[in-house]
């Protein structure tokens, strides 16, 4: 094998390697589960009229909000913004260590740390991780949150809302 076949291998592996390792690190930033020794989150979602299973990150944000709900339900109206998220008021502050990141369908995020964001599409921009709907389908968020604007219901696990 000549020095430029040999250059043009070397490139076209390492090319490989760089997109296995980037689409394993997008797929854990998205999909891997918590440890379930460290959840903390005990609380539960309704999405207008529609119960989802949420996987909760561990960090100070969620705890807060978990604390917050032990109270009482907590219902967040949403408005739809930019044809692929829905975005609602807290009426509180919570934590936040906001980051930049790929928001993907099924993602719950902190934004400016007093507005909660549902996505049923993708974004890039900067929040606090809260959990991912584990649930539903992109097509079923799709048709929860993409057409008009909608309403969640956080409150205490075990409880009905």
């Amino acid at each position: 094998m000549d020095g430029k076949a040999c250059m043009k291998k070397g490139m076209m592996m390492a090319a490989l390697a760089l997109m296995a390792c980037t689409g394993v690190q997008e797929e854990q930033d998205h999909t891997e589960p918590m440890n379930q020794e460290t959840e903390t989150a005990v609380m539960n979602i309704r999405i207008g009229e529609t119960p989802a299973e949420v996987i909760w990150e561990d960090n100070e944000a969620v705890k807060e909000l978990c604390a917050a709900v032990q109270e009482g339900p907590l219902t967040v109206n949403l408005s739809m913004y930019g044809g692929f998220e829905q975005v609602g008021a807290l009426g509180f502050g919570l934590p936040h260590d906001d980051v930049r990141i790929t928001a993907m369908p099924g993602d719950l995020v902190l934004y400016q740390g007093n507005q909660i964001v549902v996505f049923y599409g993708s974004n890039t921009w900067e929040y606090t991780r809260l959990g991912h709907i584990a649930d539903k389908s992109e097509e079923e968020l799709e048709q929860l949150l993409g057409n008009g604007d909608t309403d969640i219901v956080l409150y205490p696990e075990g409880e009905e809302s």
